[in-house]
């Protein structure tokens, strides 16, 4: 079985991590028939995935967070750019929300607009769907 031999750091570990969130909804989104496209680089304009259909694209934030609390309140770290999606992964439990993307500083994650959905493909999809 193979092992990791060499310890990674934190912070590259913590970019592992939310790169693999983003590949999860990548994967999801992809097998529910959207087309999904990942910019090269996203510094700036803060766009992980865009999605699209035949006639719309939606530009899509993907954040994972450390907390089993659904009422935590969550940063506007998009601030001046154009995303429509912010799609957020507990990383410490399996449920997630899909959130419009908000003006204000910081909002609660289950406020009332965004989207619930536990961490697997189908529920995912469903909550998807809803937007």
């Amino acid at each position: 079985m193979p092992v990791i031999n060499h310890p990674i750091k934190k912070t590259t570990l913590a970019a592992h991590k939310q790169l693999s969130y983003e590949q999860l909804a990548s994967a999801w989104l992809s097998s529910d028939g959207w087309e999904v496209l990942i910019p090269a680089i996203d510094h700036g304009k803060k766009t992980d995935l865009v999605v699209a259909d035949d006639s719309n694209y939606y530009r899509i934030q993907i954040k994972s967070i450390e907390t089993n609390d659904e009422s935590v309140s969550v940063e506007n770290k998009w601030k001046g750019s154009k995303i429509d999606y912010v799609i957020y992964f507990s990383r410490s439990a399996d449920w997630g929300y899909i959130a419009p993307a908000f003006e204000q500083c910081k909002k609660r994650l289950n406020s009332e607009d965004h989207i619930r959905f536990h961490a697997h493909p189908k529920h995912f999809l469903k909550a998807f769907k809803q937007i």
